[in-house]
């Protein structure tokens, strides 16, 4: 309905109007004066102007004030003239609320041959009692009482109604935000969209603001006008142009919440070398490495669940910040227990790579990981997907990946929905993580005791392992690169024993999970 006219909408525009075409309920999060009313406009056009076997219905359209609503219904007249090819007539009426006769509102209307209308009214939740059709809420975020209207608004989608949520932010604690944090948390399944300055400059913005003013454009003409206007918009910039609300630096998760989701039973094991360990031989090494797994994490491992498929998230550290190991397995309920946290300090490469793989060679029904790549954890994270295949990625912590993926972990925190060890560092880690930019992440502080310190590792290992719970890798099966060594070296650096090789390989095939073989092949319920 909303399709065929890529030369007039822009980029973005034609997304917008694409994920309403397909989604009940759109929310945008967007920039200043960057034409999605304009092109929503058109979308109630097109709408209003349709029969109801082609999906016409009724259009309302609420700003937050009566000039919104005016300079809404004038877009209207335009694009009805446009589309319909017909003079279109603008209507103002009083809106009669019989429960508040001294509350009457103005509002603006334009007919169309199909019967239908657009109504655009400011924002009073009343207005769209007993109606049926498409909801715009243009600005939402500077409604008096979104929740309010949103509740209204969401009734008419029982008899195949939409709704559109478009909005620049107005702070963190804004109900606007609060609704595109849920989405991005999963609480919602609304379709979220979102359009930076920026964005909108790469897809032709300023270039259509030259051709409509009869300016020539060029490189230089546009960062001129962008520079500009970030200037005139000043410490505001952040939040008007740039999707980022403002008041972002508070705490992301209360201790309270995260205490709640603790337990005394689920162990933190650590294993920290001193400096000089990275010079010995490489079999002393091995040998060491091998003692501490069989000796602290084989009991923890004998202990999983079988029945239960398990995933895990890895923040990677080497000499300044620990690297935290963080699985999680999977209830009938989707309840994530953390059956235990590992954490390595100053530990080798090759020796985290050999501790990893122990432990991953023993997770029941393994099914996804994910390893912070970013900077030295690469490495780890690239030796990974060569033996353990797509179940792996790596993951470059930043900006982009926190906004999509901490609101979820943050919600299985205030959900109930994870448990994790009770352990003072753990919890002073997830405490550390602050709202930056309107975006969860950990900030450049440290905590800790001197030569202790900690980086939030911990609560960016749980993160990762959150997002990893809710992966769908394929799995597939394949042949990989040998292992370092062969033989009986390369057995004994996984294995105490050729009897255990091959007592775990039995395991993993009865779990239809990876068999780790000296050839490193994934079966698929083989």
């Amino acid at each position: 309905m909303s399709t065929g006219l890529p030369d007039v909408f822009l980029p973005y525009q034609q997304r917008l109007m694409a994920a309403v075409s397909k989604n009940a309920v759109v929310v945008w999060e967007k920039s200043r004066r960057t034409g999605f009313s304009w092109a929503i406009g058109a979308e109630a056009v097109l709408t209003a102007s349709s029969t109801r076997a082609a999906g016409g219905q009724d259009v309302f359209y609420l700003g937050y004030n009566l000039e919104m609503a005016r300079e809404f219904i004038d877009y209207v007249g335009e694009w009805g003239k446009m589309i319909t090819g017909a003079a279109v007539e603008l209507d103002e009426e009083i809106f009669h609320d019989p429960d508040h006769p001294e509350k009457d509102i103005k509002a603006f209307r334009v007919t169309f041959a199909s019967g239908f209308k657009v109504l655009a009214l400011p924002s009073v939740p009343r207005s769209l009692r007993g109606m049926q059709g498409l909801v715009i809420i243009d600005e939402a975020a500077f409604h008096d009482d979104l929740p309010g209207v949103l509740k209204a608004a969401f009734a008419l989608l029982i008899w195949g109604g939409k709704v559109v949520v478009l909005s620049t932010h107005d702070g963190e604690a804004n109900p606007f935000n609060m609704l595109v944090q849920d989405i991005r948390a999963g609480r919602l399944p609304y379709y979220l969209g979102r359009t930076t300055f920026d964005e909108a400059l790469a897809e032709g913005l300023y270039k259509r603001i030259c051709l409509t003013t009869d300016k020539v454009w060029s490189p230089s003409a546009e960062l001129a006008w962008r520079d500009e206007i970030i200037a005139i918009y000043g410490a505001s910039a952040d939040e008007e142009l740039f999707v980022i609300p403002s008041q972002g630096t508070g705490a992301y998760l209360s201790g309270a919440v995260v205490e709640k989701c603790m337990r005394d039973d689920l162990p933190v094991i650590r294993f920290a070398v001193p400096e000089s360990f990275k010079m010995l031989a490489e079999h002393l090494r091995v040998a060491e490495v091998r003692d501490f797994c069989e000796r602290e994490l084989l009991p923890v491992l004998k202990t999983l669940d079988q029945k239960l498929p398990h995933v895990f998230g890895q923040d990677f550290g080497r000499k300044r910040d620990l690297s935290v190991f963080w699985p999680l397995a999977i209830g009938t309920n989707l309840l994530l227990r953390t059956p235990f946290v590992l954490e390595m300090r100053n530990v080798p490469y090759t020796s985290q790579e050999q501790i990893v793989n122990y432990v991953i060679d023993r997770l029941p029904k393994f099914r996804a990981g994910k390893f912070d790549a970013t900077g030295n954890g690469g490495f780890l994270a690239e030796v990974a997907m060569q033996r353990y295949g797509e179940r792996i990625e790596a993951v470059m912590l930043n900006e982009p990946w926190y906004r999509d993926n901490m609101p979820r972990w943050k919600a299985v925190f205030e959900d109930g929905m994870i448990v994790i060890p009770r352990d003072r560092e753990i919890l002073d880690d997830h405490r550390l993580v602050k709202l930056i930019r309107g975006v969860g992440r950990v900030p450049d502080e440290r905590t800790g005791e001197k030569d202790k310190k900690r980086h939030g590792d911990s609560a960016v290992a749980s993160a990762l392992a959150v997002a990893a719970s809710r992966a769908e890798p394929e799995v597939y099966g394949y042949e990989g690169a040998p292992m370092r060594g062969t033989g009986r070296a390369a057995a004994d650096a996984f294995f105490s024993t050729a009897d255990e090789q091959e007592e775990a390989e039995k395991a993993a095939r009865n779990a239809g999970g990876f068999m780790p073989s000296l050839t490193r092949r994934v079966y698929n319920g083989v």
